[in-house]
């Protein structure tokens, strides 16, 4: 499925209290005191803060995008946008368009969530479930059956083909709980509550494979992945984002998926880039492509320099480290 955003800008309205006459004071309990209640008499005042800054772009099917940028550069803004869970408030105001495969965000209204998937940051579940249990309860959640829908593209061969091949799809969604297991590596664990801050069970990483599995099940045709790296190691990132990469190119899924520092092994499993800084997309294209772009720019990365470091400092006031002078001899 094929995501086009257009002009799409995010900007909130936050009240703020005014503290310019506010002096930094020892934390005595007089002085903690006074702060309570210059707290409660401060003059207040709205400020709008933009999110996101008229960005643009397309994520085509069967591609891998990365989202890099800054902590605040409006990844995660971006993301619950187009997969339909950015939540609706009076102060935020939300502009431009977004379409998949055509049919805007208006048209889909309520079907969005069927269609997208979105892995949180933050990783829910209930925690006295096992591993294979929550993965099992999210499959039949999302039917646990092969669809009409999938089972009638199983005619073009012979007769005898085709019942072998519906056999084999359904025998495939009955037991996809255990693929899905498999794929991610939690053989060792599935017997093993999940567990939360309160209740003891698996690892932050396993528990962020849970999360992905279960996001895994039902017909998705776009699986977003908020920094999903948070709390495992490198080699756990790099089969993930392998495996994502693996359905994107057999089912032309679109998987658009966001980190904080991915190391140039995981970096080079992506198709695409966007780059986000302050709200603004510096770039968005084939990650191959977006050295020789910011070269052109006057910024060269240092053989020494991972790519994704080097993208990441471009537009913060590391950038000056990279700078060089173009042909004309013009600093930029």
């Amino acid at each position: 499925m094929e995501v086009r955003f257009k002009d799409v800008s995010i900007s909130a309205d936050i009240v703020v209290k005014d503290a310019s006459d506010l002096e930094v004071q020892l934390p005595t309990l007089p002085n903690e005191m006074m702060k309570t209640l210059h707290g409660l008499v401060a003059k207040k005042h709205t400020v709008t803060k933009r999110i996101l800054r008229g960005i643009s772009g397309v994520l085509k099917s069967g591609t891998v995008t990365l989202v890099l940028g800054q902590p605040g550069s409006g990844k995660s803004s971006l993301m619950k946008l187009l997969s339909g869970r950015f939540p609706k408030d009076k102060s935020v105001s939300i502009e431009g368009e977004v379409a998949y495969n055509g049919t805007s965000t208006e048209e889909l209204h309520n079907r969005l969530p069927q269609l997208v998937s979105y892995v949180p940051q933050r990783d829910k579940h209930y925690p006295e479930l096992t591993v294979k249990e929550t993965l099992e309860f999210a499959h039949a959640a999302c039917g646990g059956e092969l669809s009409e829908r999938d089972a009638s593209h199983l005619v073009n061969g012979t007769p005898d083909e085709n019942a072998e091949a519906l056999k084999a799809a359904q025998a495939l969604a009955k037991h996809y709980p255990d693929v899905v297991i498999q794929q991610l590596g939690l053989e060792n664990c599935q017997n093993t509550i999940v567990g939360d801050a309160m209740l003891r069970g698996v690892s932050g990483g396993e528990r962020k494979r849970v999360t992905t599995g279960e996001l895994s099940f039902g017909n998705k045709y776009v699986m977003m992945m908020d920094e999903i790296s948070t709390g495992l190691d490198s080699a756990a990132t790099f089969d993930i984002i392998t495996t994502q990469r693996s359905l994107a190119k057999k089912f032309h899924k679109t998987v658009v998926i966001s980190l904080l520092q991915p190391s140039p092994e995981v970096f080079a499993l992506f198709d695409d880039v966007m780059i986000l800084n302050g709200g603004h997309l510096m770039y968005h294209g084939p990650c191959k492509e977006a050295l020789g772009y910011f070269e052109t720019l006057g910024f060269k990365c240092p053989p020494s320099r991972d790519v994704a470091d080097f993208l990441l400092d471009i537009g913060t006031n590391k950038q000056y480290q990279y700078e060089v002078k173009l042909e004309r001899g013009v600093k930029l």
